[in-house]
């Protein structure tokens, strides 16, 4: 694979899923990412600051996502209803051709505290960003944490399930899915 080769931070997280798969997490080095993705050690490091990041690719993107699609909901939508609206933005982004690198993702961080570390961290930071963007709609304090927290909630319950190989089922409709179960588990508490 040619080096100029387009979407090198693709190859990057490819590549790196394959080695952290393969020969563990802990035995690969970010040369060996680099190699296997036909890339140098410098483009690496242009990409991510450590082996760590590069599992955790596009977090500023993604809470981008969310805060856009809930600026862009209609004006009367509800928290719940731009939450969703968000989810649909974000989850539409998460195609059939991406599932092979959820199924991989999902163990590699289980084995290892650092990383779930990391991964609880950028769930905060995806839920913060719904609760600042629901907060820039005029959404007071708690229901725009309550809002944001079920969605994000939602979305990662969904993605352990989308990215089972056996499942047939879009992001997309099993975040919807999850979403209205916890909204009427919500419902039930009262």
């Amino acid at each position: 694979m040619a080096r100029w080769e387009p979407n090198a931070q693709e190859r990057l997280v490819r590549a790196a899923l394959e080695l952290f798969t393969e020969q563990g997490y802990d035995a690969t080095t970010v040369n060996e990412i680099a190699d296997r993705a036909g890339l140098t050690k410098t483009t690496f490091f242009r990409h991510f600051r450590d082996k760590r990041e590069v599992l955790f690719a596009g977090q500023d993107t993604l809470a981008r996502l969310l805060a856009d699609a809930i600026d862009a909901a209609p004006g009367p939508a509800t928290p719940l209803e731009a939450v969703r609206a968000a989810l649909d933005s974000l989850t539409a982004t998460f195609t059939d051709d991406r599932r092979d690198v959820g199924a991989r993702l999902r163990p590699v961080i289980a084995g290892h505290t650092e990383l779930q570390e990391r991964s609880a961290l950028k769930r905060a930071k995806l839920a913060e960003a719904v609760t600042d963007a629901l907060h820039e709609r005029g959404v007071s304090e708690p229901t725009a944490s309550l809002a944001a927290e079920l969605g994000i909630r939602a979305f990662y319950d969904a993605f352990d399930q989308w990215a089972d190989p056996a499942s047939k089922q879009t992001l997309t409709e099993l975040t919807r899915h999850t979403l209205d179960e916890l909204r009427a588990a919500l419902a039930a508490l009262d």
